[in-house]
């Protein structure tokens, strides 16, 4: 056993992990019936194991429609097997429906996950700019260290302004070239 399982994690660790697995839980319990049905179908239907199965059946299948009435069998969708292709094109269609669907809810969580690191990010901006601006106001009132001038300093003892940074952005992002 190392030395990292035996240290227990500090609490803002725990308050953090915690806050995004009761996030994470808080999105399982509001789907519904069906979307908890579609998500366990698609999850099932998503294992390798599933290859396996479509790929024995669809051989099976053309197996005994290519078997010849000699055999006593009787061939249900002879060849070019357009019951299969038809039963194919369907699940084809149904399996996209599934996993549209499982993308549309999986990307409301994912919404959630990056306003959730936005505003971490906007309060650690804060954060950073107040202890710069701790440090400066230190530096300024101590007798220990000579008071110059920094202008990198001054400049990001101020929280950024979010519109301002969206903004530049947009500015930016209209100066990029045509596409093609």
């Amino acid at each position: 056993m190392s030395d990292t399982q035996n240290t227990p994690l500090p609490a803002h660790v725990k308050s953090a992990t915690g806050s995004i697995a009761k996030m994470q839980a808080e999105h399982q319990q509001t789907a519904t019936r069906s979307e908890w049905f579609v998500e366990r179908l698609v999850a099932f239907l998503g294992r390798p194991r599933t290859v396996w199965v479509l790929t024995a059946v669809v051989a099976g299948w053309i197996l005994i429609n290519s078997v010849p009435d000699w055999f006593g069998i009787k061939q249900i969708d002879p060849p070019p097997f357009f019951w299969l292709g038809t039963v194919a094109t369907l699940a084809s269609l149904y399996l996209v429906i599934l996993i549209l669907a499982t993308q549309r809810r999986e990307r409301v969580l994912a919404k959630h996950h990056e306003q959730l690191t936005l505003q971490l990010t906007m309060l650690s901006e804060q954060k950073t700019a107040k202890i710069i601006q701790l440090l400066q106001e230190m530096r300024r009132d101590s007798p220990q260290w000579a008071d110059r001038k920094d202008v990198e300093a001054d400049l990001m003892e101020a929280p950024a302004n979010p519109q301002l940074v969206i903004d530049a952005i947009r500015t930016l992002g209209t100066n990029d070239p045509p596409r093609p």
